[in-house]
């Protein structure tokens, strides 16, 4: 096996860390792991930070995706913004001192990205962005913050699509350093669709919407959480729903008196989160896809089935310009499934490089950066 060693150091390879912190990090380090694990071209370091810590949220994901058990569990948990920034960037700081890293690769926009980041550039260490340069250009969105701060410290920008190349160009990032990679969810879920096909009720029909609700514009405040809820009841009398409630969803469903009304629909399945194999199969028998989640907006692309996502902006435009979603306010929500479920005139393009070898690009590139 050909391996890459650390300048200076002999018989040593370099030392790659990968971190996850929340459920749409592990779909896109679990194929980078595997495609790194096979490539043999360093040592790899699994570092969980805990931002989302019950089993539910992570530990069947974790098994499921044919990921090890992490090597570094920071351990951090719940807590306000600054409370988990500063608890990943503490833990990390100490994982990092006892050995240091040479390259890290931080995915996605969660606060531990942003937080083992800037850990790791304070230390002198490199820093590889995975999914980098998307842009939603909606600075209340936490994810936003996260996204370009973590961008503006990258040594390398490892991006899934044309735009967001774009974006890291007109914010003068180095031209070298953005390399288009394509969509790493993709990898998970063509390698998974077997055992997600497997998972599928033979002959079920295709005619129930599924629902996923987190952030916190939709679910935070009685008038915007009532303004959905009274809408899916009302399109439950005409479409079944299935709707996997995210813990932050319930506890303010339950707090603004809220679960009783969507028990007392029978159009709408209220069931708890999924591991990433069930509910996969789920999305992959919908008609329709009701989300304000950012991954959904792609794989709802990719297999072609009409997404309504309840936000003003996407940090993932392409999925609107050559896909199935479409933005949507609240107050439009039956329109708009209305107008998906009668639509029958395509199902939208598939962005390039969204073909199940994204994996395979980032590590043929990180064999070429450790070989520098």
């Amino acid at each position: 096996m050909n391996k890459i060693f650390r300048t200076g150091r002999s018989f040593e390879p370099a030392l790659v860390d990968l971190v996850i912190a929340a459920r749409p990090n592990f779909m896109k380090i679990s194929p980078l792991y595997r495609a790194l694990s096979a490539a043999g071209i360093c040592r790899l370091r699994l570092v969980h930070t805990g931002q989302h810590y019950d089993d539910a949220m992570s530990g069947s994901f974790l098994r499921e995706l044919g990921l090890p058990e992490p090597d570094i569990h920071l351990e951090v948990g719940s807590g306000s913004h600054a409370q988990q920034t500063a608890g990943v960037m503490t833990a990390y700081e100490a994982a990092c001192l006892e050995e240091r890293p040479d390259w890290v690769v931080v995915p996605g926009d969660v606060n531990s990205t942003m937080a083992c980041a800037v850990t790791a550039k304070k230390l002198g260490l490199q820093v590889i962005h995975l999914e980098a340069g998307l842009r939603s250009f909606d600075r209340s969105m936490p994810e936003e913050i996260n996204r370009v701060l973590t961008d503006s410290i990258a040594d390398v920008f490892w991006t899934p699509s044309a735009d967001a190349d774009d974006n890291l160009r007109r914010e003068g990032m180095t031209e070298s350093a953005i390399v288009r990679i394509g969509n790493i969810m993709i990898d998970t879920l063509e390698t998974m669709r077997s055992r997600i096909e497997a998972a599928m009720a033979p002959g079920e029909q295709h005619e129930f919407g599924l629902v996923t609700l987190h952030r916190p514009a939709n679910v935070d405040t009685h008038e915007a959480l009532g303004e959905i809820v009274s809408a899916l009841v009302k399109l439950s009398r005409h479409l079944k729903l299935t709707f996997p409630v995210h813990p932050r969803t319930a506890g303010r469903l339950r707090e603004f008196g809220m679960m009783e009304a969507l028990d007392a629909a029978p159009g709408i399945e209220v069931i708890a989160p999924l591991g990433y194999i069930d509910f996969m199969a789920r999305v992959f028998r919908a008609r329709l896809v009701i989300t304000d989640s950012g991954g959904l907006q792609e794989e709802t692309t990719y297999l072609g089935i009409p997404c309504i996502t309840l936000r003003p902006n996407t940090e993932r435009p392409i999925t609107v310009s050559v896909g199935t979603n479409r933005l949507v306010a609240r107050s439009d929500l039956i329109a708009a499934a209305e107008r998906a479920l009668s639509d029958h005139t395509g199902t939208g393009d598939v962005p390039e490089l969204w073909d199940g070898r994204t994996a395979e690009r980032a590590a043929s590139h990180l064999a070429d950066l450790l070989s520098c």
